[in-house]
C-alpha cells in the first residue's frame, strides 16, 4: 500500500466518523425536551386605530394587550374604564401606547380645548396658500405673525403704510378646519388650510384681532430651534422706496415744547500749525596766514 492510499483511507474513516457523531448529537438534542420560558406581562392599552388630536376615546378605539413588565410604561394604563370619554392632547398612531400625558383631564372634553396652555388663548386667523407658507404651516409649527397697515390722511388718501410683525414666535395648534382635516385622511391629500389656529398670550389675542380687523396678516414661519424675539420696528413704504431698512424707518423724535429750536454748537476751531523748528547759528573763525575771518553756519549752510 502506498503512501497516497494510506492518506485517503485515513480520510474517509475521519469524514465517516465526523458524520456519525454529528448525527448522534443531533438525535440526542432533538430527544430533550422543549422548557418554554414565559416573560412576564403586564396589560396595556394602546389605539386599536391611528387618532387626531382632540379625540373622544371610546371603547372602540382601544384595546388591552400584553406588555413586558420588564419595561413598564411611565404613566400607561392597565384597564379600558381608565381612558373611555377623555380627549387626547396629542395624535396617536395604531398600537401606540395610551399614557396619561397624551390625555386631556378627566371631564375636560374633546376637542383642541384642553390642549390649551392655562393662561394662553387659541385665536384663528384665515389664510390661503401664500399666507399659510405654501401649506408648511402644521401643528407645532413656530411662527410670526405679520401686518400690513395704512394711514390715511385726512382727504382719504394714504398717506403711510408699514408693516410690521404683530406677535413673534407664537405655536400653532392646528391647521386646516375640522373638515378640512376629515377630509385630508379620507382622501390622503394634503390639508387645505384655511384657517390657522395659534396660541397666544390675553394681550397678543386683542393685538392679532386688532390688526386682523385693520389689514391682512401674514404668516413667517420660523426655525424650530430660533427662539430670538423679531425686531417689532417694521418698515415703512418711504424706507423701501428709499432702500434703507428698519433703522431709518423709526419715527424721529419730537421737537421740545414751546417751539424752541436747539441749534447744536459749533465744532471748534482746529488748532494751530506748529512752529517752524529753530535753526541754530554757528560761528566759525577762519585764520589764513595774516588774514583772520569769521563765517556763520544756519543749519550746516553758509550764510552769505
Amino acid at each position: 500500500m502506498n503512501r497516497q492510499t494510506r492518506t485517503f483511507i485515513v480520510v474517509a474513516i475521519a469524514v465517516v466518523a465526523a458524520t456519525v457523531a454529528s448525527y448522534g448529537t443531533y438525535r440526542a438534542l432533538s430527544r430533550i425536551p422543549q422548557k418554554p420560558v414565559e416573560m412576564p406581562t403586564k396589560k396595556a392599552v394602546v389605539a386599536a386605530k391611528q387618532m387626531p388630536l382632540g379625540t373622544l376615546i371610546t371603547r372602540e378605539s382601544v384595546k388591552v394587550v400584553d406588555w413586558p413588565a420588564q419595561t413598564p410604561l411611565q404613566g400607561g394604563f392597565a384597564t379600558i374604564d381608565e381612558v373611555v370619554n377623555r380627549g387626547l392632547i396629542t395624535s396617536v398612531v395604531e398600537n401606540e401606547p395610551i399614557s396619561e400625558n397624551k390625555l386631556a383631564p378627566k371631564e375636560a372634553g374633546a376637542g383642541l380645548a384642553p390642549t390649551i396652555t392655562a393662561g394662553m388663548r387659541a385665536i384663528s386667523l384665515r389664510v390661503n396658500e401664500v399666507i399659510g407658507v405654501a401649506g408648511f404651516v402644521v401643528p407645532g409649527s413656530r411662527v410670526d405673525i405679520v401686518t400690513i397697515l395704512a394711514n390715511k390722511a385726512n382727504n382719504g388718501s394714504p398717506a403711510d403704510t408699514i408693516s410690521r410683525v404683530v406677535v413673534s414666535n407664537v405655536t400653532v395648534l392646528s391647521a386646516g378646519t375640522r373638515y378640512d382635516q376629515d377630509e385630508a385622511r379620507t382622501d390622503a391629500k394634503a390639508i387645505r388650510s384655511t384657517v390657522v389656529t395659534v396660541m397666544v398670550s390675553p394681550i397678543d389675542a386683542d393685538r392679532i384681532a386688532l390688526a386682523q380687523s385693520q389689514g391682512e396678516l401674514m404668516l413667517t414661519l420660523r426655525h424650530p430651534l430660533d427662539v430670538e424675539p423679531t425686531d417689532p420696528r417694521g418698515v415703512r413704504l418711504a424706507a423701501l422706496y428709499a432702500g434703507t431698512g428698519a433703522d431709518d424707518s423709526a419715527p424721529k423724535p419730537a421737537a421740545p415744547a414751546g417751539g424752541v429750536r436747539r441749534v447744536a454748537a459749533a465744532p471748534p476751531p482746529p488748532p494751530p500749525p506748529p512752529a517752524p523748528p529753530v535753526v541754530k547759528a554757528y560761528t566759525v573763525e577762519t585764520i589764513r596766514a595774516a588774514k583772520r575771518s569769521e563765517e556763520t553756519l544756519l543749519g550746516g549752510y553758509v550764510a552769505r
